[in-house]
């Protein structure tokens, strides 16, 4: 007999937000606004979402501390740090509308870090030629997240945050709606919408170490998107933060913040050298992600690492006030999980996936996708980070992005006269939940998903070479047949083991694609490197668009407008901040 709960639910609404963190909070907020019907869903605690991680800040040209600022010259810099990868456009739309990003929060009571006189406070970050990072202290995540979540509160708009989303349901590729089920005692959902936003995430979960959490980011958004007949584009595009911990296993990849290196922390291999000198000796420590990251690879690859496959991060040189006082997370942080003091002993780190830069193909405009009537926002979509995401744009992408998609959806509701569903649509994907929930095999999910992240760090990591990926995509193959052979046992503590079986059929989906288009983007260019293929090759300065079937296209970027393009040049990272 099928598992079943007692009563399955059937929930009708204007537009569905799959994800409940920054993204998908700023686009449920518009649309109820505009007194538009709105349902947000997500898999974990709204106050949980990915979004309050987010430490450093959050980018607008407000030129409260540097006058010469402009939006000009932020889309300048994000294209010049994207490795020429970003679109235009949405390098445009982000950086044109950033502040009116910041006055949303304002309205809504963020707490932004302020001037004597008032005014916004604005500090560097790495590649930016002029302050233009908004902050609250070094929590500035968690408080957009606590902003948004109080107006959306304010506002009454209905949440359900224990949902599970299997499948987008489509007819003839227009979308009505989704299908799913609740994490805690199994119910199956049916959501009814004219329009589906995606706002659930990247895919960074599926490298051994990451500065995600268990069960986020885990390529959600990627398999809803393709399986509803979107594509994906640039998912090789990885950013990997170089100071992630190695433990304790269970925290493995919890970043330690790059202010650590910012206020003057050393990184030494086993030998005790400041390896950054054979790599960046004008910058040293103060180098950019992408470079540091690589740095401290070499140097674990060429066995200058810890036994443990690490480097070492020390601030124990500077001042125990400058660490009490500046870097007080980085301090409770390594006393909590490893019970080690900071401010005397060295902290074992190396890189650690951190932000998928790539996702789901949108159009610049709206981030429409090819499926009518579904979106993606947030780091479940691309098109603004290119090769190299320029520190503080991501919080600030969530909210300009967020708007004009909520502003995009609502139009698009309004404009239906008769939707069209299909019933087969909604019976596949409730025998796809049935099939799996009755799965009996001897596969342990966890297991399976621990393989995938290994396969991933070790063919599809900081450096890939086409051997590596190759093998990589040989041993996905011989991962997805095993997954045919799972066990799911839902217990008391809930259906938390079918969400692990429906993250991992996403994960290898995910991975498959960033190992193919790794394969075919033959050259070394911003946070993808290439032994095989160490410079940068002119003809791939393009994006590429992973398809379900497998094969990737060359998509064509549009000419950067005169006004930004004179405006780009490499900025000096003296005396600033990283991203």
């Amino acid at each position: 007999m099928t598992p079943r709960a007692a009563s399955d639910r059937r929930i009708s609404t204007s537009v569905l937000v799959i994800g409940t963190g920054g993204s998908g909070l700023r686009a449920a907020i518009e649309l109820s606004e505009r007194g538009v019907d709105v349902l947000a869903v997500g898999k974990r605690p709204k106050n949980d979402a990915h979004t309050a991680l987010a430490a450093g800040g959050i980018n607008a040209a407000l030129s409260t501390m540097d006058e010469d600022d402009s939006w000009q010259q932020h889309a300048a810099d994000t294209i010049t740090e994207s490795y020429m990868l970003a679109n235009p456009h949405t390098v445009e739309t982000v950086t044109k509308y950033a502040h009116r990003g910041i006055e949303d929060l304002e309205r809504w009571g963020m707490p932004f870090a302020r001037e004597a006189d008032g005014r916004i406070s604005q500090r560097y970050f790495g590649a930016h030629k002029y302050r233009r990072t908004a902050f609250a202290g070094d929590y500035t995540g968690l408080e957009i997240q606590r902003t948004l979540v109080s107006r959306a509160t304010e506002l009454q708009v209905p949440i359900l945050d224990s949902v599970y989303i299997t499948r987008i349901l489509v007819s003839d590729n227009v979308v009505f709606g989704a299908y799913g089920f609740d994490l805690r005692d199994g119910t199956r959902v049916t959501i009814i919408a004219d329009a589906v936003i995606i706002a659930a995430g990247g895919h960074n979960r599926i490298w051994r170490r990451t500065s995600s959490r268990r069960d986020e980011n885990t390529g959600d958004s990627f398999k809803l998107a393709v399986d509803a007949g979107g594509r994906l584009r640039d998912a090789e595009l990885v950013q990997f933060h170089p100071s992630g911990i190695l433990e304790p296993e269970n925290a493995a990849g919890t970043l330690v913040s790059e202010a650590a290196r910012g206020e003057g922390g050393h990184l030494l291999n086993a030998l005790g050298e400041r390896f950054m000198e054979r790599y960046d000796p004008e910058r040293m420590e103060l180098s950019t992600r992408d470079r540091v990251a690589l740095a401290a690879y070499t140097e674990i690859k060429e066995g200058r690492g810890t036994e443990k496959g690490g480097v070492l991060l020390d601030i124990s040189h500077l001042p125990r006030e400058t660490i009490m006082k500046r870097l007080p997370r980085v301090y409770q942080t390594m006393l909590e999980l490893q019970v080690l003091d900071a401010t005397t002993t060295p902290i074992e780190i190396a890189p650690t996936a951190h932000y998928s830069m790539g996702g789901v193909w949108v159009n610049s405009d709206d981030h429409s996708t090819d499926v009518q009537g579904l979106y993606a926002i947030g780091e479940a979509s691309s098109g603004l980070h290119g090769a190299n995401r320029l520190g503080g744009n991501s919080l600030i992408e969530l909210l300009v992005y967020g708007r004009i998609v909520g502003d995009a959806a609502a139009n698009y509701s309004a404009g239906i006269v008769t939707q069209h569903r299909s019933r087969d649509a909604i019976d596949f994907a409730d025998n796809e939940v049935t099939e799996v929930l009755m799965a009996d095999g001897d596969e342990n999910v966890r297991a399976l998903q621990r393989d995938l992240r290994n396969i991933m760090t070790d063919y599809g990591g900081v450096v890939r070479d086409e051997a590596g990926l190759l093998e990589g995509l040989r041993q996905l193959d011989e991962l997805d047949d095993r997954q045919t052979r799972i066990g799911v046992h839902p217990d008391l503590a809930g259906f938390s083991g079918l969400a692990h079986a429906f993250d991992l059929r996403a994960s290898l989906m995910a991975g498959r694609a960033t190992l193919d288009c790794a394969l075919e983007r033959r050259e070394s260019r911003g946070a993808h490197n290439r032994s095989d293929y160490p410079d940068t090759d002119p003809a791939l300065q393009v994006n590429l668009v992973w398809s379900a079937d497998g094969t990737v296209e060359h998509e064509e970027i549009p000419q950067v407008p005169a006004e930004i393009a004179a405006l780009m040049e490499n900025v000096t990272q003296e005396g600033k901040l990283l991203e």
